[in-house]
């Protein structure tokens, strides 16, 4: 199981630090802070291209903990955090349906997320090898929790109710 565990942490893990690098960087053919922040802009997330940064810097490194299985909880709240945004300021209004813009693969990405939390990271995990490893169903829920609470203070509270300059 620990194999499994880790493949599975890898795989989602190193793709998220991807598509960080995607709007950090425009590594991998993505289209960077600006990019990123105007299409931010465009969904009500704003302001942009510091919103871009920040979503960004969590997917790049939620994903490397969440692939060296290093504080696996917190990993989870930030990767299911960007996901729940995604849900609700892109996704939402076009159903569940990944083929019309919908939002399963998101909802797929929060479970497998949620499952990590749950049963752990593994033996092969730095949490293992450490010490630390904290997992089961409150971990779960607390760590996903933790994520819709940040979304919801990213996606959910109007521009200039949280610090942040009016549009």
């Amino acid at each position: 199981m620990s194999v499994v565990m880790a493949v599975l942490r890898l795989v989602i893990g190193v793709l998220f630090v991807g598509h960080g690098a995607q709007k950090l960087f425009g590594a991998f053919g993505g289209p960077g802070p600006e990019g990123t922040g105007q299409f931010f802009e465009q969904v009500g997330l704003r302001p942009g291209k510091p919103k871009a940064i920040a979503a960004g810097a969590t997917e790049t490194a939620g994903g490397a903990l969440l692939a060296l299985g290093l504080a696996t909880p917190a990993a989870v709240a930030m990767l299911s955090g960007v996901q729940y945004a995604a849900i609700w300021k892109v996704h939402a209004d076009k159903g569940p349906w990944v083929m019309g813009g919908g939002w399963e693969y998101n909802a797929v990405l929060v479970a497998s997320l949620m499952a990590v939390a749950g049963v752990g990271p593994g033996a092969l995990s730095l949490d293992s090898a450490l010490g630390i490893e904290r997992a089961g169903l409150g971990w779960a829920l607390a760590a996903t929790g933790a994520g819709a609470l940040g979304a919801a203070g990213v996606a959910l509270i109007p521009p200039g109710e949280a610090g942040e300059a009016p549009a």
